[in-house]
């Protein structure tokens, strides 16, 4: 690692993340000088904390150039810091990608848009504006046939996407995922997205982008791929078991459809349904954004050479050559669903959880004492659940058994 010794690296660390203590062990296993800017974020590691204010991207960018000096990388630790962070690597004259292809890979709209654009594979899709009737909504759905999909544009963690059945469902539907964004920052006044629901298992495909060029990360298979009426994502298992055509189609396709964003450098999240209507096993884009598989998820994964995720995430910034190799075997990670709205009042079973064969950790990451809620409102997990094994099915086997051990109580 003495290449990259003394190199100075800014990370942008929202208030509320999972990510930050995980890029500042990678830092330091670099031996990479760490600076930290957050709008909150507490001291991290003993690294010095720069306070920046979100809302004034501006502001934030002048004070952070005054205040840190020279850095050799910029890296947002999560998604809410992407567009600071591009303004501001622009500023400093560093490879980044453009303000304007992040927010495209945040919003769902502009991507369907940008990948119709582009002939990148994807659901046919309607995009409702704020003050769109019901007429316009019903119009919309029927054109794209029952069941769609309908889900906010600027959301993640699969937070306000439902299946609709039929028109009775599409009315519910809408009025949900407005009282879900009024929730938020976003407001209950931005577009909501149709698209027509793909059956099919799911893949996400995680990797780095080099001047354009995808290195893959990780393949993860979703052998409990939903069907409806929410989305939530659970169980996820590395490598891949999809026929190899299937899966290099996939790759290809994810690639291709960072690039029509305008994403050049750093990694990228993509999530592909194999679309199972046709016969041929064809993929699909879903979604795609310019970070790295979120909550703990991370963890899981290993590298030869003892590389962490964020390790190759903080090379790659620093305009280093990564060459993702994962260790031998599969790996795989459960994230533990909310199953009702109410007070965590405890989660036992853990030390059952964690005694079931090829598992190898357990975090447990909402406070006992905190209120929960189920998809589509809720936007955390309870936790997560870490295994490895020699083979993807046994890994799999390894996950379902432990998460039978645990007894969550939801008052």
């Amino acid at each position: 690692m003495s290449d990259v010794n003394r190199k100075r690296v800014l990370l942008l660390v929202p208030l509320v993340t999972y990510r930050a203590t995980d890029f500042v062990v990678a830092a330091n296993r670099l031996r990479l000088d760490v600076v930290i800017g957050s709008d909150g974020a507490l001291p991290l590691g003993g690294n010095p904390v720069v306070p920046i204010d979100s809302a004034d991207p501006g502001g934030s960018v002048r004070h952070l150039v005054a205040t840190v000096g020279k850095v050799d990388a910029v890296v947002a630790v999560d998604a809410a810091m992407l567009p600071l962070a591009a303004r501001l690597a622009t500023e400093l004259g560093l490879a980044h990608n453009t303000v304007d292809a992040v927010v495209a890979a945040a919003d769902k709209a502009i991507q369907r848009r940008l990948w119709a654009q582009a002939g990148i594979a994807q659901p046919h899709f309607q995009v409702i504006a704020a003050d769109a009737g019901e007429r316009h909504c019903l119009e919309a759905a029927r054109a794209l046939g029952f069941p769609c999909i309908a889900k906010p544009v600027s959301l993640s963690a699969s937070r306000g996407v439902l299946r609709v059945d039929d028109e009775a469902g599409l009315a519910t539907a809408v009025t949900q995922i407005r009282a879900i964004l009024a929730e938020t920052s976003a407001g209950d006044q931005e577009p909501v997205l149709l698209e027509e629901y793909v059956p099919g298992c799911e893949v996400s495909i995680d990797g780095l982008l080099a001047n354009g060029s995808l290195a893959v990360t990780a393949a993860f298979d979703k052998p409990d791929t939903p069907e409806g009426p929410t989305f939530e994502e659970t169980l996820l298992v590395t490598p891949s078991r999809l026929p190899e055509p299937t899966l290099a189609e996939a790759i290809d396709l994810a690639g291709r459809a960072a690039r029509a964003l305008g994403l050049r450098h750093g990694p990228i999240h993509a999530e592909l349904r194999i679309d199972s209507r046709t016969g041929e096993a064809r993929p699909v884009m879903l979604e795609l954004a310019a970070r790295s598989i979120g909550g703990l998820c991370s963890r899981v994964l290993r590298f030869l050479g003892g590389m962490s995720l964020e390790m190759m995430i903080l090379l790659n910034a620093l305009g280093r050559e990564v060459e993702p190799t994962p260790s031998a075997g599969a790996v795989g990670v459960l994230m533990l669903p909310v199953d009702h709205a109410g007070v965590l009042e405890s989660v036992d079973g853990r030390e059952e959880a964690l005694a079931v064969p090829g598992i190898t950790g357990l975090s447990i990451t909402i406070p006992i004492g905190e209120t929960v809620r189920p998809l589509p409102w809720g936007d955390r997990y309870l936790g997560f659940l870490f295994a490895e094994g020699s083979a993807a099915v046994e890994v799999e086997d390894s996950l379902r058994a432990a998460h039978r051990r645990l007894r969550p109580l939801i008052v």
